[in-house]
């Protein structure tokens, strides 16, 4: 049974926090570049909003037009991210940390935090409500796909003499034979508070962390134009087809 606004707040509550930042070397204004008929952004917003668990939608921007498309679709934008946290090689850790700290000054009490990549468009509400309940009180769950390269089979890596070899165990037969692997996808990570709080200073390999494994379909991250339409050719294979 999902816990009324009122429960959630009394213990904690749990928001999404979704950072987009204005500028994007690799496909400029790819955050409101239209995706499926809405601006890219809205698509994790509407995700998070259809989440029952979620008691609010906080999104991080230092650029004016994504905050007002992310008011429209119903994110809450509490400030414009100072330009220190806005930069190329301003990590994102301390910006989520940067936010929570900002609704906790104004008398909130947060006890987790779902922070969603707005780039990954084709996750859904039911992915978030899984990865909430995929690992239980595990400081950090991660979603992840599995790997299309193991280390255990193909990846090699060049030793101290030059040659190379494989980077992990002495080599399987068949690929089916070693062990699973997997690569984060970057589109949901469910934050317990304190470890979060951790994270933003000594990184995010500091915590403990669970996983929560999503299709390989589901887990492009948009970077550049080619990611862009290869994602919308999935959405429209998957998604809208009802496939």
């Amino acid at each position: 049974m999902t816990p009324s606004l009122t429960d959630a707040r009394a213990k904690g509550q749990t928001i999404a926090t979704i950072c987009a930042r204005g500028g994007s070397k690799g496909l400029p204004g790819k955050n409101t570049r239209l995706f499926a008929g809405k601006p890219l952004i809205v698509h994790s917003i509407e995700h998070a909003r259809a989440c029952s668990a979620i008691d609010a939608v906080v999104v991080s921007t230092d650029d004016a037009v994504i905050a007002d498309i992310a008011r429209a679709a119903g994110a809450l934008v509490p400030y414009l991210r100072p330009a220190e946290l806005a930069s190329d090689t301003a990590a994102k850790l301390p910006v989520i940390e940067h936010l929570v700290r900002h609704l906790e000054q104004g008398g909130q009490s947060i006890a987790r935090i779902v922070d969603l990549q707005p780039t990954s468009p084709l996750r859904d509400a039911q992915d978030i409500t899984r990865a909430l309940s995929a690992c239980p009180g595990m400081p950090l769950t991660v979603s992840v796909r599995e790997a299309q390269d193991n280390p255990y089979f193909n990846m090699l890596e060049r030793g101290a003499d030059g040659r190379l070899a494989l980077c992990k165990g002495q080599g399987s037969t068949r690929r089916q034979d070693s062990p699973a692997v997997y690569a984060l996808n970057g589109s949901i990570y469910v934050w317990q508070r304190p470890a979060l709080a951790q994270a933003a200073v000594e990184g995010l390999w500091s915590v403990a962390l669970g996983v929560y494994v999503m299709p390989h379909w589901k887990s492009v991250d948009i970077d550049d134009l080619n990611d862009f339409e290869y994602a919308e050719w999935l959405y429209h294979r998957h998604k809208a087809s009802g496939l």
